[in-house]
C-alpha cells in the first residue's frame, strides 16, 4: 500500500493542557525503545537518591551492564536541568561503580547554550542529549526523539579513574558468572606460558586486569559480561597481532590509545 502525506504540527507538551511530564514518563515506560537507545530495562522510576535528589528514570542494558541516568524536562534546557542530570549520573556511578553509567538529558528544546556548556566537558562525562519533538498528525500525537549529542565513550585514562577500586573474584563470579571468568583464566594461563616475571590477575570493581605483582602496569584489561568478555591490550607488534586475531575470526578493533580491543563471546 503506498504511503500518503500527512501534514503535521509541532506542539509544546509543556504548554498543552492534556499532557504532562508524568504522561511522558508513562509513554517511555510503555516502550523504552522510543528513546533510540534500544530495548532497555526499567530499574527505577522517580528514584530518590541518597542526598535527596529524584532521578526520573534509571534504565539498564542488561547484556552489557550499561546504566542510563535519565533526566526529563518539558520545555527548554536550563542550568538547573543540566546540573541535576550530571549530579544524578555522578551519584549513581559512585554508588554502583561496577557498571558503565551514561547521563541522558531529554528536553523539548536543547539550546545552543547547553551544547556550548557540554562541549567544555567533552571527554569527562559520558552524556547523551535528546530533543523531543511532539508532533500532531490529524487526531494523533507522535513523539520524535532526536539525538543531538552523543558522547557516551570516555578516553581510557578517564575510564580507569572510575572503575579501579579493589574487588575480589567472588564478586565478579556473582556478577557475570563462572563461564566469563574462565575466559579470563584461560587468557591468563596462555600469557603466563611466555611471561617473565609471571603475571597475576587483579580484580577491580569495573574490570579485571592481568599485570606484574606490585606494578601499576597492566598487560591485559578484561571487561567481563554474562555473555561475552572484552579484552584490551597494547602488544608491541600491533599489526601482526591484528592479523592473527582476524585470522581467528575475533574481529579486533584498533583504538586511538594504541591498544587493541577484542570481544570474545561465550
Amino acid at each position: 500500500m503506498p504511503l500518503t502525506y500527512s501534514k503535521h504540527e509541532r506542539i509544546s507538551l509543556r504548554q498543552h493542557p492534556e499532557f504532562s511530564e508524568v504522561w511522558l514518563h508513562e509513554r517511555i515506560k510503555d516502550d523504552t525503545s522510543i528513546l533510540g537507545l534500544g530495548e532497555l530495562e526499567i530499574l527505577k522510576h522517580e528514584y530518590i537518591q541518597p542526598g535527596g535528589g529524584r532521578l526520573d528514570l534509571l534504565l539498564a542494558e542488561p547484556e552489557t551492564d550499561v546504566r542510563y541516568e535519565v533526566e526529563i524536562m518539558l520545555g527548554a534546557t536550563d542550568p538547573s536541568h543540566i546540573v541535576r542530570c550530571i549530579e544524578y549520573w555522578d551519584i549513581e556511578r559512585r554508588r554502583c561503580p561496577a557498571y558503565d553509567h551514561i547521563a541522558v538529558l531529554i528536553a523539548e528544546e536543547v539550546t545552543a547554550r547547553f551544547l556550548n556548556v557540554i562541549s567544555l566537558l567533552s571527554g569527562t562525562i559520558p552524556l547523551i542529549a535528546i530533543q523531543l519533538n511532539a508532533l500532531r498528525v490529524g487526531d494523533s500525537i507522535v513523539l520524535d526523539f532526536v539525538h543531538v549529542l552523543d558522547q557516551r565513550s570516555l578516553p581510557d585514562d578517564i575510564r580507569s579513574e572510575t572503575d579501579g577500586e579493589p574487588a575480589d573474584r567472588a564478586t565478579w563470579e556473582n556478577k557475570v558468572g563462572r563461564a566469563s571468568m574462565q575466559i579470563c583464566d584461560t587468557v591468563a594461563s596462555i600469557a603466563n606460558e611466555v611471561a617473565n616475571p609471571q603475571l597475576e590477575t587483579k580484580f577491580k570493581t569495573g574490570r579485571v586486569v592481568l599485570g606484574e605483582p606490585g606494578s601499576f602496569f597492566n598487560a591485559i584489561r578484561f571487561y567481563p559480561r554474562r555473555t561475552f568478555v572484552v579484552l584490551q591490550t597494547a602488544p608491541a607488534e600491533r599489526d601482526a597481532w591484528m592479523q592473527r586475531l582476524e585470522d581467528a575470526d575475533l574481529e579486533p578493533q584498533a583504538q586511538k590509545s594504541g591498544r587493541l580491543k577484542v570481544r570474545v563471546n561465550l
